[in-house]
């Protein structure tokens, strides 16, 4: 039975000498069982590290008294899995943070503790069981002992957690990543797709794949649920897929940075990525931003200069940000004079939900028009641009053009012609 966590052996006895016992933890494969070629030998826990491989041996309890020999626990007794001495070798153990991949064992003689951290769970009580099964002087037979030997280099090392390769003779053919990778680089590689291998990878938390040939995303990618950040800067990308804004980056994803890509409009569901903090989308071919942009709540950093927007829509006045760039944009230039208008009886919002209306009039409320009086413009409404600072949603604008401004055109929608023309009157008396 073997256990790979981090353990730190501490002794009782130097705080007797006025000397602290914490020392450092460790990584280190910790064993439990006899040394190899003595079947009649005691059994032990043997911890090794990568600079002592050979380990550390600690007694845990006797072999059966048909082995003979002599008892440990009483020089000149014969052994006997009834001595107390042999069976309560292990004093106590600790198991109240085992759920979070910890645990403490005590020993008697000598009197140290081995505090077990950073374990897999399901591993760690296994583990525990079999050293309390031995501790209690149970039948060797029935438990999965393994042999003491010195450990290899693999089996001490720390994990890998951070991989960076930035050309393409580096990057692995043969070799599958290491699956304790958190953050993985793979830039300047001419990737034309994300490798399968990448997908394996449960707990990568920032994934960086600029500078590649990338044209389009699995769907897979979204099963990364630890996923925070996500760099797809200079790729060919030309969509982003809805299947994605679904999954479960949903939560997780904070940043993500599609710049320089050739991608002209994102999915209605991209504003499900509640998470998004940071938001990268310039030097695309961009025509709109999402309609529903203003449920992006956390979102905090936006930048989408040199596009091809004409206007922002109107869930954009919603956002609260510190930091804006829409630089370089086409943006027109507003005129509330001059309306687009589809009319048609407008449909009041209540509360609404899967178990009162059919799901896909819900889907069509999640994207309708909304009047400034509340009501929803499915099919028909009166649209206008108007002239918003954007100092009015973040607290840093970078200039929208070369002549100093920080103004652009917003789309405003209106559900009767007894709402435009109370703006109208409002926006006339204003600028009269």
């Amino acid at each position: 039975m073997r256990l790979q966590c981090e353990v730190e052996v501490l002794s009782r006895l130097l705080p007797t000498c006025g000397l602290r016992g914490r020392g450092r933890a460790a990584r280190a494969l910790v064993s439990l069982g006899r040394p190899p070629g003595a079947a009649g030998a005691g059994i032990y826990l043997m911890v090794c590290t990568a600079r002592d491989r050979g380990g550390a041996r600690y007694k845990v309890g006797a072999a059966a008294a048909a082995a003979g020999g002599t008892c440990w626990g009483c020089p000149g007794r014969p052994l006997s899995p009834l001595c107390p001495q042999v069976q309560q070798n292990v004093e106590r153990l600790f198991t109240r943070f085992v759920e979070e991949g910890k645990a403490t064992v005590r020993l008697r003689e000598p009197a140290v503790d081995l505090c077990l951290s950073k374990a897999n769970v399901i591993n760690l009580k296994t583990f525990l069981s079999a050293v309390r099964l031995a501790h209690q002087g149970n039948d060797t037979g029935v438990l999965p002992l393994s042999p003491l030997v010195p450990a290899k280099n693999s089996d001490v090392e720390k994990p890998k957690t951070k991989m960076i390769i930035t050309s393409r003779r580096d990057y692995p053919l043969t070799k599958s990543f290491p699956f304790s990778l958190e953050h993985l680089q793979t830039s300047y590689c001419k990737l034309a797709r994300v490798d399968s291998r990448v997908l394996c990878l449960r707990k990568l938390r920032k994934l960086d794949l600029s500078h590649n040939h990338i044209k389009q995303l699995p769907a897979t990618l979204g099963d990364l649920v630890c996923l925070q950040e996500l760099d797809l800067h200079d790729n060919h990308l030309e969509a982003f897929s809805g299947a994605l804004c679904s999954s479960g980056l949903q939560k997780s994803l904070q940043l993500l940075d599609l710049s320089q890509n050739q991608i002209q409009a994102l999915p209605l569901e991209f504003c499900q990525l509640r998470g998004l903090v940071q938001l990268r989308l310039d030097d695309n071919a961009l025509l709109r931003l999402p309609c529903r942009i203003g449920q992006l709540s956390r979102l905090r950093f936006l930048s989408a200069a040199r596009n091809k927007l004409p206007f922002l829509p109107s869930d954009f006045r919603k956002l609260s940000l510190e930091n804006l760039d829409l630089f370089g944009n086409p943006f027109e230039q507003p005129n509330p004079l001059v309306p687009n208008i589809q009319l048609k009886i407008p449909l009041t919002l209540i509360p609404y939900g899967c178990h009162l209306l059919p799901s896909h009039l819900c889907k069509d409320l999640e994207v309708a028009k909304t009047c400034r009086c509340g009501s929803a413009c499915l099919s028909s409404f009166i649209q206008i641009t108007v002239t918003m600072n954007l100092h009015h949603v973040a607290h840093t604008v970078v200039l929208v053009d070369n002549m100093g401004g920080t103004e652009a055109p917003v789309l405003c929608y209106f559900c009767s012609l007894d709402c435009y023309s109370q703006f109208l009157d409002r926006h006339l008396q204003s600028n009269g």
